[in-house]
């Protein structure tokens, strides 16, 4: 079945504090999507953030970004006031989101409502003391959330007692998660613990009422996972088995990418490697888990990084650079065969498999049958034989004009050289077409292609330039930023998009 959908990340929906939430405009969104004859809504990972504010660096695989928690619902709860929200300073821009105004106004809010939350409990159940409203508490984070979200609690309230350090830095005991340690700072930080059980509980009723919405409008949403988790993260202080860490839990060697074109000296994200020798002799239990937790929140998965799947560049852990690492085997089918056989034959994810792939991972993508990703803007290099163009495509494959990782189609447009400018009017047939108008005749050669779903970024319906880029990779301070207005996205747009939509055989069913 043929299908088409927007790009749009939850933080970059338009809403009255600050940043994209579950709120009455991600309902609006949805509405939109229906009318405009959509089948997906494509988001990037929803994992708490840290420092560079990417959800590619998330402190857990397997928890919510509390940023996304609508304040506007804690407000009809009786748990936060508008005077309280309305006073929080969250920058002056509509446009771009304020991390460092987030970070500041957001977690005061949440504890407010964390303490008048906890109040109503102990009224609710009759309880006097304390120390039995946080064992209520907990009783009921043990009873809604996943272990994992609860280790990402503990860890999160370890994180803030040590002053934000990253979990190297703390005490040797509770580093290594000796049991007396385990046990003293369990005791010491339980209300602290509660407060981040909280803000999962919420971000998950929260969301999970969203999704069934979009849902029974017949829109799928398609989520995202990075291949790695960060090191800073509850899930390398957890589980230190998971990965190539020494005997003091620090890594043997990190993720990266080798030197290219783009880059001189490699790419060195400085993730953990997995144990893939660990992961195999569990029969790959922990990523069944994480894709449990993922097919929750997500009905697609798209995996990114799926090469690193075949094989995985292993950087020396403490060099400066990514220059002297080495490629290493990865998993293989055998990762995809336990997962196939937990979940089933018709796994729903989508293969990241962009840039340079061998034929090992060619090979791969083909045995597990995930349909990779198409991206136009890496089709115009003056060659027929790009298998990026469409008339190469498959069925089995999903187009997008850009990625979140792309500048806008406007912008790129801008950016190419003469040559290959002259090659994409000629593919396109849009020698005479007027450049502000030139979006429109990708976004109808993605539509038209043969592939089984079209994936367009808002930014790219709406003609932006590269002033509404999401990420720029490898760079840091002006990423994840860009937002929707307040009714930028217009009638007469959402009718194109519809018209579009059937024109190329992908309206929505019932739509």
């Amino acid at each position: 079945m043929r299908e088409c959908g927007i790009l749009l990340p939850v933080a970059s929906l338009p809403s009255r504090y600050g940043i994209g939430a579950f709120s009455k405009e991600a309902y609006e969104w949805i509405d939109s999507l229906k009318q405009a004859g959509q089948s997906v809504w494509q988001v990037l990972p929803f994992g708490p953030t840290g420092y560079g504010d990417s959800p590619y660096q998330s402190f857990s695989a397997f928890a919510g970004n509390p940023y996304f928690i609508d304040l506007e619902q804690l407000i009809q709860e009786g748990l936060l006031t508008k005077a309280e929200c309305d006073q929080a300073d969250f920058g002056d821009s509509r446009r771009y989101i304020s991390y460092d105004r987030i970070y500041e106004e957001r977690f005061p809010l949440l504890k407010k409502a964390y303490e008048r939350w906890k109040e109503g409990l102990a009224g609710k159940e009759a309880l006097q003391e304390k120390r039995d409203v946080l064992e209520q508490v907990h009783r009921l984070a043990c009873e809604t959330l996943r272990t994992e979200t609860r280790e990402y609690c503990f860890y999160m309230a370890l994180k803030d007692h040590f002053q934000s350090k990253s979990w190297n830095l703390w005490e040797r005991g509770i580093r290594l998660r000796e049991p007396e340690a385990l046990k003293a700072y369990g005791s010491l930080l339980t209300d602290e613990i509660g407060f981040y059980e909280f803000q999962q509980m919420k971000f998950e009723a929260q969301w999970t009422s969203l999704k069934n919405y979009a849902n029974e409008q017949g829109i799928r949403i398609i989520g995202d996972i990075p291949i790695y988790v960060a090191f800073d993260g509850a899930d390398s202080w957890c589980h230190p088995e998971l990965f190539q860490f020494d005997e003091e839990n620090l890594p043997k060697a990190v993720a990266g990418c080798p030197p290219d074109a783009f880059a001189e000296t490699g790419q060195l994200w400085g993730n953990p490697l997995y144990d893939w020798g660990y992961h195999e002799k569990t029969g790959y239990e922990w990523w069944i888990r994480r894709m449990e937790y993922s097919l929750r929140m997500y009905d697609v998965v798209r995996v990114d990084h799926f090469r690193g799947f075949e094989a995985y560049y292993s950087i020396p852990y403490g060099d400066g650079t990514a220059e002297f690492g080495h490629w290493e085997k990865g998993p293989g089918m055998a990762l995809f065969q336990a997962l196939e056989a937990h979940f089933g034959d018709e796994l729903p994810v989508i293969a990241e498999d962009l840039g340079f792939l061998t034929p090992e991972v060619y090979e791969l993508l083909e045995k597990t049958g995930f349909p990779g990703m198409k991206v136009l803007e890496f089709a115009f290099d003056d060659s027929e034989e790009s298998g990026y163009l469409p008339h190469n495509y498959t069925e089995n494959c999903v187009v997008y004009t850009g990625t979140h990782d792309n500048d806008t189609l406007t912008g790129w447009f801008d950016s190419m050289s003469k040559k290959n400018r002259s090659f994409a009017r000629e593919y396109t047939g849009s020698r005479r077409v007027p450049k502000k108008e030139l979006h429109w005749q990708f976004i109808r050669l993605a539509l038209a292609s043969p592939a089984g779903l079209a994936v367009i970024p808002i930014q790219d319906y709406l003609g932006l330039g590269t002033e509404a880029r999401i990420n720029e990779p490898s760079t840091l301070g002006k990423n994840w930023k860009w937002r929707l207005l307040p009714g930028e996205v217009e009638e007469g747009l959402i009718e194109k998009c519809r018209r579009l939509a059937k024109i190329y055989g992908r309206l929505a069913k019932d739509s």
